[in-house]
């Protein structure tokens, strides 16, 4: 029977296997008397493999299936592990490329590298829902260990006020989120997102259509709030200022994921019979995130602020592709338009980690690298890292031949296609305003001189660090001459949902 069990539930093992091994490594990280935390790191990085070998393992058992398990709370399908492995190579590279700032700051304890990891297995929980109540359970584990994370340097009186408004903030809107669950509950009667489908394509009452109207209101506001697009975009620039830059880091990687799940989870697999109301709503979000994100970070002079409205700028780009996927109740564009939302969001990710490891690399103990300023001249003591930033900004502004042009370009057709030819025009001229603050840091990189002789010390970052930001910046480069790997499996999982 216990045998038999462990089969039926074998779609859920990397959850397991993460699980199992975030609570012993907190014993170990007990006993270990290390500042360095070498053994904590090592064993973390190992949960990680497991993680990613459990993931293969179950992939090569079922093939591209789509399962459920836990009465229809849990679906393991193409698309969940797929997010989950980037999701792990996120993670992964946030610990590599944190781990000589904490230790300069003495902030490495077992408490950040737990958290991460119960993080992930929130948003574990959260991409491979199938149900309200399994996003809200993976939601809040996950934003628990966020709010926890972003106050990690308790002497900070900015990271204590960011952790105060992400937490109030985020409390609010996870209310947002469970009052609008709530009201699609009672309009349906079921808590599985399934079962949502085949209620509401059969809805007649008057009454019941009045609460799905509101319940998909507030779900959309929640959603939003989690992405971080305007309106709902308030606590991006401060908690990303105010956090560790490593928090930072893993605040624009994995929980972007996560929320895309939720979103293509809850909007598609469960409320596509109201694409036409939610795509009306996502099309105004997309527009006024690109506008102020994009006209917003021209004012910044610190490079996390700028990164996070460029952040609110992306998600806008992000939802291009979410609502171009229903145009008049034909479902004919929906496989181009999320599956290249799908490889948006993965190469954004990619980005992210990337540019906020580059200023890890670059920072130092009793030096953060946190204005614009403090790039000038790196091209004269440090080219390779140079170029590597400069690859990483023009991926970012969506300059060809980077990832990020050819995510922007696969959006782009996708609302052409869906007819939404004028938000694309307008995508396109919010992205070269947005060109200009990204190209203003090659430009401080290539053609300024360093400020002061400070700059020139050397970087933090290590050996390992090094070839890990290098083949970062690379791939890149790769997905912007080749994406078709890339953009394949993202078809394969968008057709399999």
């Amino acid at each position: 029977m216990s045998w038999t069990l462990l089969i039926n539930h074998l779609p859920a093992l990397p959850e397991m296997v993460l699980l199992a091994g975030a609570c012993a490594l907190m014993i170990v990280d007990v006993y270990s008397k290390d500042e360095r935390r070498t053994t904590t790191y090592l064993a973390a990085q190992g949960v990680l493999l497991a993680c990613l070998l459990a993931t293969a393992f179950v992939l090569w058992g079922g093939g591209a299936g789509r399962f459920y398990l836990f009465e229809g709370l849990f679906v393991s399908d193409l698309m969940g592990h797929v997010l989950k492995i980037v999701a792990y190579g996120a993670v992964s590279a946030a610990l590599v490329y944190s781990r000589q700032y904490l230790i300069d700051r003495r902030l490495m304890r077992g408490e950040f590298i737990t958290l991460l990891l119960f993080a992930l297995l929130g948003m574990m929980v959260m991409i491979s829902a199938n149900s309200f109540l399994t996003v809200y359970l993976g939601l809040e584990l996950m934003s628990l260990c966020l709010y926890a994370m972003v106050a990690l340097d308790r002497d900070s009186p900015l990271a204590t006020e960011a952790a105060m408004k992400y937490f109030v903030l985020g409390a609010l809107a996870s209310g947002l989120l469970l009052y609008g669950m709530s009201m699609i509950y009672g309009a349906t009667g079921t808590l599985t997102l399934n079962g949502v489908f085949e209620k509401l394509a059969t809805l007649t009452s008057d009454t019941d259509r009045q609460l799905q109207a509101f319940g998909l209101v507030f779900i959309v506001a929640g959603i939003a709030f989690k992405i971080g697009v305007v309106p709902f975009h308030m606590w991006i620039p401060d908690v990303y200022h105010g956090a560790p830059t490593p928090v930072t880091l893993v605040l624009g990687s994995g929980p972007k994921l996560a929320a895309f799940a939720m979103a293509m989870r809850m909007l598609v697999n469960g409320m596509l019979p109201l694409a036409q109301e939610w795509q009306q709503m996502l099309a105004l979000l997309a527009l006024l995130s690109m506008a102020l994100g994009n006209i917003t970070a021209i004012a910044q002079s610190n490079i996390k602020r700028m990164l996070a409205y460029s952040t609110i700028a992306h998600m806008g780009f992000l939802l291009l592709g979410l609502l171009s996927g229903v145009v008049g109740g034909n479902f004919l564009n929906a496989h181009d338009a999320y599956s290249s939302a799908l490889f948006y969001v993965i190469v954004y990710v990619m980005m992210s980690v990337g540019a906020f490891g580059m200023l890890l690399f670059l920072s130092r103990a009793g030096f953060e690298c946190e204005n614009l300023e403090d790039f000038r001249g790196l091209n004269r003591r440090s080219p390779w890292h140079a170029f590597l930033m400069m690859v990483l900004m023009l991926s970012l502004a969506g300059v060809p031949p980077t990832a990020g042009f050819y995510a922007k370009l696969a959006v782009l057709q996708a609302a052409v296609a869906a007819g939404q030819v004028w938000l694309a025009v307008a995508a396109v001229v919010f992205s070269l305003i947005g060109a200009f603050y990204y190209l203003r840091i090659v430009k401080l990189m290539y053609f300024d001189e360093m400020r002061d002789s400070s700059q020139a010390a050397a970087p933090a970052g290590g050996t390992v660090f090094s070839v890990l930001l290098s083949t970062n910046g690379m791939a890149l480069l790769f997905f912007g001459i080749l994406p078709q790997p890339l953009m394949g499996l993202c078809l394969i999982a968008i057709q399999k949902l």
